[in-house]
């Protein structure tokens, strides 16, 4: 996601202020001149943002695969909720008419996908995971702050994939398996987990679009602290998608089912509603599901041949 986004925030803005942080300062083939800066430490934060005083800060940090936060949940309440409420202090401390643009998850309404309809954001927050319950908290944490004077964009956005995503998701899990195959690096076999389930899928690319174009409109959404959903609002049966990628491989390839992959805690369905984000922002997705699977598929293809 970061290097799409620095990528799409140099199209928009001077080069000069663009300021990537991560955990390491260095170059990076797509970030450029990284800034470290820890963001659960409160001193480099506050120093971080008193050397700069930005107008923007998209914050996109976070551990990116709830497996994770539910096995590490202090890392989870340090990053997801500390970590906001450092950026949000020092903003509201050292750079007051700063905007900050927070990335939250979809996955914050939980239980209330029960419903099986398209969630809107009024929907309520039931998470289920330390992932989703730690986004929740921060989320309700900026919305608080806004009494204080902070100007936010709280997203909340769903399921989204493109060349680069971790294997620990998905679509690219499913991707790598079949390049793994083709090259001759694994048995003509891919193991998965449960099909049925239904998610709401983007392109990363077109979440990238749904920030820069806040980015650029802050002020004419009139609000002090908006919340936005980012969603196709489309749902998609994880097992089409399988079949989808299955259709493109270049070898013969049989499924079976790994007791490992299956949650039996899956919510059925979950979709977004993201017609406030249109209505508001002009928003729409660019990507079709096919072009996002085909690019996912020849990154992870690139990936082996570069192993091979």
């Amino acid at each position: 996601m970061g290097g799409y986004l620095a990528q799409a925030l140099r199209r928009v803005c001077d080069e000069a202020n663009v300021v990537p942080t991560g955990t390491t300062s260095g170059e990076h083939p797509i970030l450029g001149s990284v800034t470290a800066m820890d963001i659960t430490d409160v001193a480099a934060v506050t120093s971080m943002i008193d050397r700069y005083n930005p107008t923007h800060i998209i914050n996109l940090a976070g551990l990116a695969v709830p497996a994770v936060a539910s096995a590490n949940p202090m890392a989870a309440w340090q990053v997801h909720v500390h970590g906001v409420l450092n950026l949000a202090g020092a903003i509201l401390d050292k750079a007051p008419d700063c905007w900050l643009l927070n990335a939250g998850s979809g996955l914050v309404y939980g239980e209330s996908a029960k419903s099986g309809l398209p969630l809107d954001e009024n929907a309520l927050l039931v998470p289920v995971d330390e992932y989703a319950v730690t986004k929740a908290a921060a989320d309700l944490a900026l919305g608080a702050l806004t009494r204080r004077g902070l100007k936010c964009i709280r997203f909340r956005p769903f399921n989204h994939t493109g060349a680069g995503q971790s294997g620990a998701f998905v679509i690219p899990a499913f991707a790598m398996q079949i390049a793994q195959i083709e090259a001759g690096l694994a048995a003509p076999v891919i193991h998965v987990g449960n099909l049925d389930a239904e998610r709401d899928f983007l392109d990363v690319r077109d979440v990238v679009d749904a920030y820069v174009l806040a980015l650029q409109s802050a002020e004419a959404l009139h609000e002090p602290a908006p919340i936005l959903n980012i969603a196709s609002g489309v749902p998609q049966r994880i097992g089409d998608i399988l079949e989808h990628f299955l259709r493109h491989s270049r070898v013969s390839i049989s499924v079976e089912q790994d007791p490992a992959r299956l949650r039996p805690s899956d919510l059925p369905r979950i979709i977004g509603d993201s017609s406030r984000l249109r209505q508001r922002l002009g928003w729409a997705p660019k990507y079709t599901l096919d072009e996002t699977l085909a690019t996912v598929l020849e990154d992870c293809r690139a990936r082996i041949g570069e192993l091979g």
